[in-house]
């Protein structure tokens, strides 16, 4: 079966402090959940519940509003004891109600109860989706509704993508989803794609788990849809909209397939779906891989969101030594954590501790031309030269590059230029703050 990849860059890379794959831990219910109002893309939810106020598990307590916001529900059932406020790394403020555990669970440990859901209509499943404050748990967070209004506007037919690519080791948490809930992953892919009255579905897996796609595959004949599997390179960044959407434009041209506009979701937000529309239950928790060099016993866990990212580490055995850094996501394009009390969100996949043996301890020295950075750029930019005319440095280097002004459409910040460069220079984190600023 042909294997399509992007054309130029990327790299390849294994990380030994990664958690294994093969299973996951449920983790201990937190005494004290810290459920986040801002845990999507756009302005806070606005709180439906005061201190000293009584909620049961699965109980809207922040509604959202606007574009870009979602609803938040507890996924305890207790008391709220208070609420907090804190900066994060990227400056931001934060606001979060604090809930102490008591009481009984409305959800946890008692039978599933199954709600049908092939005869609803498509709006009667968005509102489904909409009120239990599903986003898209793989990347920015952003509400599932927003994506499908924004897709409804093209005047093509379109396509749902399941995106279950792993060129990054830490998409363990991903990985295990795949395996141990393959069916909540394939029902709610079909539920997005009757809610989203697509044309048909291409299950897009790494090369490298074949045999997982054809699973996935198998399970997807039990619903009415054209569905396709797509094996796509592991080399990173294959999973990231850019990439992934010029191998699938290969795809379509070569197999004579329309596609249309694109709608690429992952598994983690499919099953929420699943559990929103079938079972009826708001985002409780999620998969994360727990890690790091600093980590005595890393990973995978199954995490009620509002666990303090302090206690996971705890689960897992705490530090071998101080944490040099402590951040959420993957080494390549992770947020840094301010504070060990700061919890898991719905987007959070991987929360890692790395030692400065991992980080490396060397400062930033001067660039010295290599051209390493260029070479592993997918979208083909020079980053040494952007970092120089950015910085306020001058070049006799003669390679076109973009003008600072063209950074916004080309880079993506996947990170690669980093990784590799000898000198340690913060290339895309210095490119992409030019970007955001409109430098």
């Amino acid at each position: 079966m042909k294997v399509y990849s992007f054309p130029r860059g990327g790299l390849s890379f294994e990380d030994s402090s990664v958690p294994r794959r093969d299973s996951s831990k449920v983790a201990y219910l937190p005494t004290l959940s810290v459920i986040p109002l801002v845990q999507h893309t756009g302005g806070r939810a606005y709180p439906v519940v005061s201190v000293g106020d009584s909620v049961k598990e699965g109980m809207l307590i922040g509604r959202g509003q606007g574009a870009g916001s979602a609803n938040i529900h507890a996924t305890v059932p207790g008391k709220v004891v208070r609420k907090v406020s804190w900066k994060m790394a990227e400056g931001q403020t934060n606001d979060a109600l604090v809930i102490r555990m008591e009481g009984k669970f409305e959800k946890l440990g008692r039978p599933e109860e199954i709600f049908p859901w092939a005869d609803l209509s498509p709006l009667a499943l968005q509102r489904l989706i909409s009120e239990s404050g599903i986003v898209e748990m793989e990347g920015t967070g952003r509400p599932i509704p927003d994506i499908l209004s924004d897709l409804h506007s093209a005047q093509e037919p379109y396509t749902l993508v399941v995106r279950c690519v792993f060129d990054d080791p830490w998409l363990a948490a991903d990985y295990v989803l795949c395996r141990e809930r393959l069916k909540a992953v394939v029902e709610g892919s079909a539920i997005i794609a009757q809610a989203a009255q697509v044309s048909r579905i291409v299950l897009a897996f790494s090369h490298g788990e074949k045999d997982l796609g054809a699973l996935f595959l198998a399970e997807m004949e039990n619903y009415d849809f054209p569905v396709s599997l797509v094996l796509t390179g592991s080399r990173y960044p294959q999973r990231n909209r850019r990439e992934l959407e010029l191998v699938l434009r290969n795809y379509e041209e070569k197999e004579s397939v329309e596609l249309g506009s694109l709608l690429i979701l992952g598994p983690a937000t499919l099953a929420a779906v699943h559990d929103a529309v079938k079972l009826k239950k708001p985002i409780l928790d999620r998969y994360v891989a727990v890690g790091g060099s600093a980590v005595k016993y890393p990973q995978v866990m199954k995490v009620r969101i509002g666990t303090r990212i302090g206690e996971i580490f705890a689960e897992c055995g705490g530090f071998i030594d101080k944490p040099r850094r402590i951040a959420t996501g993957s080494p390549l394009r992770g947020r840094t954590i301010m504070d060990l009390d700061e919890p898991v969100t719905k987007s959070c996949s991987a929360v890692f501790a790395m030692l400065g043996s991992q980080v490396g301890g060397s400062a930033p020295r001067n660039c010295i031309s290599c051209g390493e950075c260029w070479i592993v750029c997918p979208v083909g930019l020079d980053p040494g030269e952007l970092f120089k005319r950015i910085d306020g440095k001058k070049s006799d280097e003669t390679r076109s590059v973009p003008a600072a002004g063209d950074i916004p459409n080309e880079c993506h910040g996947c990170g690669c230029c980093e990784v590799v460069c000898p000198s340690r220079l913060p290339l895309a984190s210095l490119i992409m703050g030019a970007a955001a600023k409109g430098h």
